[in-house]
């Protein structure tokens, strides 16, 4: 979902009467493309993926993925928290258990977007190979 707001704002360094106009958007969409990225952004959280992407197909529980970090309990379930806000992971309710899986999906679309870069990589590698090639040959 897409949400554009104006905000009104006056600024005493412009005067009293003086007015700003400031156009917002906020881009609020599970598997974003952005979030999906900021949600990455932190060791922790890729680490956590890692562990979901192999964990059984009934899920992981919140305490096992947090076992293996040397941070509280509190900051692994933040951590979570923006996994599930980017739509990379899904929280099932099992009377007292939540166990937790991993949602490809918004992965899937952010490697989407980076194949043209990987494309533009591995053509720039496979140049300089052959530049060095050329110059062992000679």
């Amino acid at each position: 979902m897409i949400r554009a707001e104006s905000v009104e704002s006056r600024s005493d360094a412009a005067g009293a009467g003086a007015r700003m106009l400031n156009h917002m958007v906020e881009y609020r969409s599970e598997g974003d493309l952005d979030s999906v990225y900021g949600a990455l952004a932190h060791r922790v959280r890729r680490e956590l993926v890692g562990q979901l992407s192999s964990s059984p197909g009934d899920g992981a529980k919140v305490t096992e993925l947090a076992g293996r970090f040397e941070i509280s309990l509190a900051a692994v379930s933040k951590h979570i928290r923006v996994l599930e806000d980017a739509g990379l992971v899904k929280r099932s309710i099992r009377g007292r258990e939540h166990p937790l899986q991993l949602e490809g999906g918004p992965l899937g679309i952010a490697s989407l977007w980076l194949e043209p870069y990987r494309r533009f990589w591995n053509d720039r590698l496979d140049a300089l190979e052959a530049l060095v090639r050329r110059g062992r040959a000679t």
